[in-house]
C-alpha cells in the first residue's frame, strides 16, 4: 500500500532516478542555496575544464605548430590525473578530461586542421541537449530528477503539477543554456582558421561559467513555494 496522500511509484524508475541524482555531481550548502563552484566540480575542477583548451589555443596561436599545441593540451590534462592521484582524490573529471582532450586532438591532427579540436565538444553538447529534451517530453525532466533528491524530494514532485512545471522550466532553462553555446561558436567554427581564436575565447566564456550561471537559474526557478503563515504555524 502506498502513503496516502503520495503519487504511486513507478517500478524500479525511483531507483533509477536516484542513481543518476547521485552520478550528476551537483551539491547545496547546508542553508538551501546551489553550491554552484562545488557543482562544476570545485576550483580545481574549473581549472582541469579550462586549461587543457586554453594551452591548445595559446600555443597554436603563438606557433601554429598543431602536434606541439596537441602534445601540450594533452600534457596538461595529463598532469591532473597525476595530481589527483598523488592526492588520492575522485579521478572521475580528471579522467573525463584526459579521454575528452584526447580525442579532441585526435580529430585535430587527423584531419589537419586546429578548428576540430572543437568538434567532439558539439558533438557532446548536442547528445546532452537531446537528452534534456526527450526527459521534458516523457515527463522526467531531468532538473526534476537531480535537484528533487537535492531537496529531498525524491521524485514525488511528479504528483505536483505545479512542481513538475517548474522542473520542466528548470530543465529547459539548461536545454537554451547548451543551445546558445552552438549558436555562438557553430558560425566561428565554419570560419575555419579565421575564426579559430574567438572560437576558442567562447568555448572558454561559454563553458564552465555558462554552465554555473544555467545551474543556479534552473535552481532559483525550480524552488519550492514558501509555506504561508497558516501552514507554518500548523
Amino acid at each position: 500500500m502506498e502513503p496516502e496522500g503520495q503519487p504511486p511509484k513507478e517500478p524500479g524508475a525511483a531507483e533509477l532516478a536516484a542513481a543518476y541524482a547521485a552520478r550528476a555531481g551537483l551539491h547545496r550548502h547546508a542553508d538551501g542555496r546551489i553550491d554552484v563552484l562545488r557543482s562544476a566540480g570545485g576550483v580545481r575542477g574549473v581549472l582541469e575544464s579550462i586549461l587543457p583548451g586554453l594551452v591548445f589555443l595559446v600555443a597554436f596561436t603563438a606557433v601554429r605548430d598543431l602536434v606541439l599545441s596537441a602534445v601540450l593540451s594533452l600534457a596538461v590534462a595529463a598532469v591532473f590525473v597525476v595530481v589527483r592521484l598523488f592526492t588520492r582524490t575522485s579521478l572521475t573529471q580528471a579522467f573525463a578530461g584526459i579521454v575528452g582532450i584526447a580525442v579532441s586532438a585526435a580529430l585535430a591532427l587527423f584531419t589537419g586542421k586546429a578548428e576540430n579540436f572543437y568538434v567532439s565538444g558539439f558533438l557532446t553538447n548536442a547528445a546532452y541537449i537531446l537528452a534534456l529534451a526527450i526527459s521534458v517530453f516523457v515527463k522526467w525532466p531531468l532538473m526534476g530528477v537531480v535537484f528533487g533528491f537535492l531537496r529531498n524530494e525524491g521524485v514525488h514532485w511528479r504528483g505536483d503539477a505545479q512542481r513538475a512545471r517548474q522542473y520542466r522550466l528548470g530543465t529547459w532553462i539548461m536545454v537554451a543554456v547548451l543551445g546558445l553555446r552552438l549558436v555562438v561558436e557553430v558560425p566561428l567554427y565554419l570560419m575555419g582558421d579565421a575564426g579559430l581564436v574567438a572560437l576558442g575565447a567562447m568555448r572558454l566564456l561559454l563553458g564552465v561559467p555558462l554552465y554555473a550561471l544555467g545551474i543556479w537559474l534552473a535552481w532559483l526557478v525550480t524552488r519550492p513555494a514558501a509555506p504561508s503563515p497558516e501552514a507554518a504555524g500548523d
